[in-house]
């Protein structure tokens, strides 16, 4: 698709409505959404437990792009391209490793480097060569209570409002002291965006979720809830926890910082935790001395999303792979002195949220197959789903800015 068409798409959008077919199937436009929105965006690589010694690394990615988080020999933590300097093979496959006598060793012609990047070994170099201009390209990363962010953006978007608000969210819910318990990766044969804005509301949880929705309150029209939030915001001030909710997400006022968004919803009457039979599956975290009865839900960029309870969290990374196939990685997080089969039980914490996103997975893929028909036409939002529609408005203008912008 040429800008023209894009600019035309975007200028045909029907406000309140989804968006049309284009956007969810043509490559072109998926090309569009990797330079103007993801790779200008900062995203969640996981959780700083996952390297606990130096060495310790992960391989994430983006599209066709590919990132190591490694943790160095002075303990800090790198983001470095997953390209070798040599002849561009990826250094790393899977996801998680250990690097061997603390190197990065590409498997095609033996370069070596560092875990800062710096390049150690290439074999049967000309005198010309430079060693020192063939380091790994590395990429900004931030840590911000305990959660690993990386960006490809050249002028990374400001994330102070970002850490503020995870500092007042995932900080109360002690995340920065926390482990990751389990992680859980599903292939989802739809586009990015369709993940997202299921993601993004609750019209569906009714009739798509009843566990989570025997659970939740957010799974109720506005209507029917708004008794029910205010009586968990009282059982949280009454075990002083507070956490203010944050409405910042996708909004382009012409500051250059990062999106944010944090809420708070009620769990319902007797519900402690999400699991089975609604009492505590872990050692309760952070500031938290029993349960409230409480979630808490908060995103950062478009693709980073991330649920609190009391007793452990959950980690939402969606991963764009190509126009029609994104990744959802999920990855489960309980307190850092946490046993399991002592203090959790792991079948117990993961339940709900490997049913609800076998379920997701299963209408994002129906609603692709939907889309791909030459007889869909986007219908409205609901008042349930005005997050989506605020995700499917921030999108628009991230592609209608211009280039580089």
């Amino acid at each position: 698709m040429q800008s023209t068409d894009l600019a035309a798409a975007i200028r045909n959008h029907r406000p309140g409505h989804a968006l049309s077919r284009d956007f969810y199937a043509d490559p072109a436009i998926f090309e569009h959404d990797m330079e103007r929105m993801l790779l200008r965006h900062w995203f969640c690589a996981g959780h700083i437990s996952s390297l606990p010694r130096s060495g310790d690394y992960l391989v994430v990615d983006l599209g066709e792009e590919s990132v190591i988080i490694v943790r160095n020999a002075d303990g800090e933590v790198r983001a470095l391209l997953n390209v070798c300097r040599h002849r561009g093979s990826r250094l790393l496959a899977g996801r998680a490793g250990k690097a061997q006598s603390a190197r990065l060793t590409c498997p095609y012609h033996a370069w070596s480097y560092d875990l800062d990047g710096y390049l150690l070994v290439a074999r049967q170099m000309p005198d010309t060569f430079q060693r020192a201009s063939a380091s790994l390209k590395s990429l900004p990363v931030r840590v911000m209570q305990g959660l690993i962010f990386t960006t490809f953006a050249k002028n990374p978007l400001d994330l102070g409002a970002a850490e503020r608000a995870l500092a007042n969210s995932a900080g109360v819910h002690g995340w920065a002291a926390a482990k990751e318990a389990h992680r859980e990766l599903y292939s989802i044969k739809a586009n990015w965006k369709l993940a997202v804005e299921n993601y993004m509301e609750c019209y569906h949880c009714t009739p798509a979720h009843p566990e989570f929705a025997k659970r939740h309150v957010y799974a109720r029209p506005p209507e029917q809830s708004e008794a029910l939030e205010r009586d968990g915001r009282t059982r949280a001030e009454a075990l002083g926890i507070v956490i203010p909710d944050i409405d910042r997400y996708g909004l382009r006022s012409g500051v250059h910082s990062e999106s944010v968004a944090v809420m708070r919803s009620a769990l319902h009457e007797g519900v402690a935790s999400a699991t089975d039979d609604g009492r505590s599956v872990a050692r309760l975290m952070g500031a938290f001395p029993a349960s409230d009865g409480n979630s808490t839900y908060f995103d950062i960029g478009p693709v980073s999303d991330f649920l609190a309870y009391p007793d452990h969290g959950v980690i939402y990374r969606f991963i764009p792979r190509s126009v029609d196939h994104t990744e959802m990685e999920v990855i489960w997080l309980v307190h850092q002195d946490a046993v399991d089969g002592e203090d959790y039980d792991l079948e117990r914490l993961t339940w709900l949220w490997k049913t609800t996103s076998a379920e997701d997975k299963k209408i994002v893929e129906m609603n692709q197959a939907g889309v791909n028909s030459r007889f869909y036409a986007p219908g409205p939002y609901s008042l349930q789903e005005s997050y989506a529609g605020q995700f499917v408005d921030w999108y628009l203008a991230e592609l209608a800015a211009p280039a580089g912008g």
